[in-house]
């Protein structure tokens, strides 16, 4: 593709869905459906959260828990904006939590072996290029499924990081290195860990809602097959996504050792259904195609202040999981029951108040 690539025009693109229309007019039915976009029920959610977990304990509105809160699931969040876009193409990726034990087992071992941390972090990213290459060229130029691939890969790279590191646990980590996993901003209840999320959020906002990349994504979610002949490279474009997912979830990797000052092979564990919730709550179609950063974004402080509450409230962490499950379980069902709500009322109620189209002389002559 050479010069500027012809842009696919999509009623979709940035993840909006375009109100049904009768002859180049919205029903009233649609305008109000407008209204109740996804991402203003997340919100609703959240302060319903913000307020029970209120009630719950007096703990809950304050610094120290709301540091706690956040940290806890920065990892996962970080790792949820490159699966956004995945799954905006219609793909997925399983392998990010065993990347995530790979990156923790990998930097444990160059540091127990005198590597400095400056040389070993930039090595571990280079580690989760690779294994998201590897799973972007075997999905686009091999054709493999995705879920497949990923699959074979999160079992691939969890037994890497076995080899690598064993049994054992790395925790000689210096004090600095340790404090940006768990230590806040100076001053605030802050975590490092947000400002890294905050500032990669805001990226990942403005390529997808706000530049010719995002039209892609949605393109290609939408119908592969069109975008290619519209002149979008979708293999580059899938193959590049499962790069970014793997650089990520590989720096992903690199905060969880920090924060629990211990480099392990299982780290990472059960990460990957906690991403995919946080992906699929946020509004992202799993069918590809639909989806918004933002939606990403409120579902990351859904599943944060839920599971607050619920440790609060003296929930083991099995019925956390459970939760967590059905939330899953929710934000796949409910968008097909929106979906089929939508078009049911808009064929009971979308012509009613409508004026007759008009007659075109044509049509009376036939």
């Amino acid at each position: 593709m050479t010069g500027r690539a012809t842009e696919p025009v999509d009623a979709t693109a940035a993840g909006r869905t375009a109100a049904p229309t009768r002859n180049g007019r919205a029903t009233g039915a649609s305008r109000l459906l407008a209204f109740a976009r996804w991402e203003v029920l997340l919100a609703i959610v959240l302060l319903i959260l913000v307020w029970e977990g209120t009630g719950l304990s007096r703990f809950f509105l304050t610094g120290p828990n709301f540091a706690n809160l956040t940290s806890a699931v920065m990892e996962v969040a970080i790792m949820a904006l490159p699966m956004a876009l995945i799954v905006i193409t219609g793909e997925i990726d399983l392998s990010v939590e065993s990347m995530v034990g790979l990156a923790s087992a990998i930097l444990g071992f160059l540091w127990a072996a005198g590597v400095p941390l400056e040389l070993a972090i930039p090595a571990v990213l280079v580690v989760g290029l690779l294994g998201g290459l590897l799973n972007g060229l075997l999905v686009t130029r091999v054709g493999i499924s995705s879920l497949v691939v990923t699959l074979g890969t999160l079992a691939l790279f969890r037994g890497l990081a076995s080899v690598v590191l064993g049994p054992t646990a790395v925790s000689t980590f210096p004090a600095g290195f340790t404090a940006f996993g768990f230590g806040n901003l100076p001053g605030t209840p802050i975590p490092w860990s947000l400002l890294v999320f905050t500032l990669l959020a805001i990226v990942f906002v403005i390529v997808v809602h706000a530049t010719w990349i995002g039209r892609h994504l949605f393109a290609v979610g939408k119908n592969r097959n069109a975008a290619r002949y519209s002149g979008v490279r979708v293999a580059t474009l899938k193959t590049g996504l499962f790069a970014l997912s793997g650089v990520i979830a590989a720096f992903a990797g690199v905060l969880l050792t920090a924060r629990f000052s211990s480099a392990r092979a299982d780290n990472g564990i059960g990460l990957t259904l906690t991403v995919v919730t946080i992906v699929l709550l946020g509004g992202v179609d799993i069918n590809g195609g639909k989806g918004t950063i933002p939606g990403v974004i409120l579902a990351v402080f859904v599943i944060a202040v839920l599971q607050s509450a619920l440790r609060l409230a003296g929930v083991s962490s099995e019925y956390q999981n459970v939760a967590v499950g059905l939330l899953l379980i929710g934000s796949v069902i409910a968008p097909q029951l929106a979906r089929q709500s939508r078009v049911f009322v808009d064929r009971v109620m979308g012509g009613r108040h409508l004026p007759p189209r008009p007659v075109t002389p044509g049509e009376v002559n036939q």
